[in-house]
């Protein structure tokens, strides 16, 4: 029988980072021990959300104590899977994803960029960030010779799907998409989809409702 594990809460894995900056924070100034409370106050949630999204890593705290600094950070990083260094192609050297491959972040993450591949020739044979740019012609055989299995799209839309069936045939088991399109993969593989426009409609609405208050405000 096949069994199948559920995945945690979206929203409870992205909330993850933030907790692990905060947390190693606090170890650097000190704290020992760092209660769900003090997390919520950081992140303006409820203490009972951090205990909740906390929980999802294995990680048990103490009443009126709270966790042990290093073991909740060791923790968070073990479950995020932050320990193993996971090597990964770029396809799609344009701005998006040379400033990707400038994301010092990833390095600290165990995201390794081993190669990029795009289409332009100005950028094939060069370097962006010490990351070698190669043809997208070679995308298949380098990714199988390679043996990786994380590739992060940021090609044109209109190629999205060309390409993702390349690095599928390829062996790549799991996808950044940060196109618009809607990748269609078989179930073995899995796609992580980034809306930046997402983001940007989240500010904007917050910004709205701010000045909205303001003005409705005696």
């Amino acid at each position: 029988m096949e069994i199948r594990r559920k995945i945690p809460s979206a929203p409870s894995v992205r909330r993850l980072p933030s907790y692990l900056t905060i947390v190693k924070q606090l170890q650097h100034e000190g704290n020992e021990h760092i209660s769900g409370a003090l997390i919520a106050r950081e992140m303006g949630l409820e203490p009972i959300q951090i205990r909740k999204d906390l929980a999802i890593t294995g990680i048990t705290g103490k009443p009126r104590i709270g966790y042990p600094a290093g073991a909740l950070a060791d923790a968070i990083e073990r479950f995020l899977g932050w320990y193993d260094v996971q090597d990964a192609v770029l396809a799609g050297a344009g701005n998006l994803g040379s400033a990707l491959m400038g994301y010092r972040e990833f390095q600290s993450h165990c995201l390794n960029f081993v190669a990029a591949f795009d289409t332009d020739s100005r950028k094939i044979g060069a370097g962006i960030h010490g990351i070698h740019v190669l043809s997208m012609e070679t995308l298949e055989t380098e990714v199988r010779r390679r043996g990786v299995k994380i590739a992060v799209l940021t090609v044109p839309a209109e190629a999205a799907q060309a390409v993702t069936d390349i690095l599928v045939r390829a062996g790549i088991e799991g996808i950044w998409n940060f196109t618009n399109v809607k990748l269609k993969v078989p179930g073995n593989v899995v796609v992580q989809r980034e809306d930046l426009s997402s983001g940007y409609a989240m500010l904007s609405v917050m910004m709205k409702t701010r000045n909205r208050t303001e003005k409705e405000s005696p």
